[in-house]
């Protein structure tokens, strides 16, 4: 117990139950309100014993976009957005995509620690042997129209799977959810790449699987004549960092939508379609394709200061600086830069890098940008790289989603397990009419 002053003169004795609260005195009726604080967060339905009479719904709080409400307790991914800290599990995103591989990075996610030896080599084993799609998958994609959006034919194969594997539904057999798993990490790069090559009118490649994660996906987009396909072990690494960078993220958009959807316990394929369709959005999947835009708009780094400029006079965006959650240089824009580098010296400089570095340096250096703690993001470099490496903007948010799978899964069935979670049922405020009464349509004006 601890003294504490509450005024000029005046003491009160309060208790340690008491410090982790939060007082509100409802200036309506004179009621005073202890709600406790845990985590740093009250509960919303405490807000509901906030009322002026005793039929009242009670207080709620009004929060568009959930901009400052927590939906779940999470032990997956950790954000510290003005420290510009990204970790998951505990392990620094620098750590990992030092050191680690995305199939290793996938199993810290998904089951709470890195794996050892045997434990890699299994979970390995088996999603490398879940590569392969059913024939009649491979019909269905075929039954798109050669300039389908190569995201529209992820999103609507993944939700077609739930069709192939009824058993799926059964989301509360933990071997069942396990062999889910092995499937959508491992039938995911299949499906992606076979869009890929629809569109192009190209024949598809079915997997090769002696080859790594990263390198059978390389193989099943860029293949031609060869017997055998050989990944450049430089390309083949840059894929993997960009899969771990992008393998969770907190409750972002798309991983919001697979929980959501999840809630209504929907099996797991239903789920990452939801998630898929939110990626696909612009202002998520699509943001590295906005980067590459804005950097063909300028042109040139002669024109840069003018673009610049025209920002700063709200004419336009600056398309890959700035973000939501981080007001700091995102962590995984470092690594990502460093990468693009190591994919220049292979494929070739892309002319729209000293684009890009111009506008960074500028940003980086104008008290605008600064005071408004605008920082590149993960999306102002990703793209630069996809390019290089010859695949379309079309693609970018789809290699988003493989990166996400391991995220999308770990979230949905932390979600499964926790007692606390019921199906999502956000409140609104009611700003519509009140009861009217019908009018009979020759009487309407």
């Amino acid at each position: 117990m601890e003294k504490s002053s509450t005024g000029a003169g005046s003491t009160e004795v309060r208790t340690a139950q008491q410090q982790d609260s939060l007082t509100i005195v409802d200036n309506r009726t004179g009621k005073r309100y202890d709600l406790p604080i845990t985590n740093g967060c009250i509960r919303a339905m405490d807000l509901r014993k906030i009322k002026v009479e005793d039929g009242d719904f009670g207080l709620m709080s009004y929060d568009p976009a959930f901009l400052n409400t927590a939906s779940c307790i999470s032990k997956i991914t950790l954000i510290d957005g003005d420290l510009g800290i990204l970790r998951y599990r505990g392990y620094p995103i620098e750590v990992l995509a030092e050191k680690s591989t995305y199939l290793e990075t996938a199993y810290l996610l998904i089951h709470g620690e890195l794996p050892n030896r045997s434990q890699l080599s299994d979970w390995t084993y088996h999603i490398t042997h879940h590569t392969f799609i059913h024939e009649s998958i491979k019909k269905f994609l075929d039954g798109f129209h050669y300039d389908a959006h190569p995201m529209s034919m992820l999103i609507s194969t993944i939700a077609a799977l739930s069709t192939f594997y009824p058993e799926s539904k059964s989301i509360f057999s933990a071997e069942s959810r396990k062999k889910q798993t092995y499937r959508l990490l491992g039938k995911l790069p299949t499906i992606a790449a076979f869009a890929y090559r629809h569109s192009l009118g190209l024949p598809f490649v079915y997997p090769d699987n002696d080859l790594s994660y990263t390198g059978n996906f390389l193989n099943m987009l860029f293949k031609t004549t060869e017997l055998k396909y050989h990944p450049n072990p430089t390309l083949e690494r840059a894929l993997d960092i960009l899969f771990i960078l992008h393998a969770d993220h907190e409750q972002n958009c798309s991983t919001s939508a697979m929980r959501g959807v999840g809630s209504s316990q929907s099996d797991p394929y239903c789920s990452t379609a939801a998630a898929c369709a939110a990626l696909y959005g612009p202002l998520h999947g699509g943001a590295n394709e906005a980067v590459l835009r804005m950097l063909m708009e300028i042109g040139s780094v002669q024109k840069v200061p003018e673009y610049i400029k025209r920002v700063k006079g709200g004419e336009v965006k600056l398309m890959g600086f700035g973000h939501r959650v981080y007001k700091n240089y995102d962590p995984r824009a470092k690594i990502i830069k460093r990468a693009a580098y190591e994919v220049f010296d292979i494929m070739g400089r892309n002319p729209l890098l000293d684009i890009a570095l111009e506008v960074e340096r500028i940003a980086l250096e104008d008290d605008y940008f600064v005071s408004r703690k605008l920082y590149p993001n993960v999306d102002f470099y990703s793209g630069l790289i996809y390019q290089s490496m010859g695949l379309p903007v079309t693609m970018f948010p789809v290699l988003f989603a493989i990166g996400r799978m391991a995220g999308w899964i770990s979230q949905w069935e932390e979600m499964l397990l926790d007692p606390e979670q019921k199906i999502a049922r956000p409140r609104q405020v009611y700003l519509g009419y009140g009861q009217r009464d019908y009018i009979p349509i020759d009487d309407r004006v």
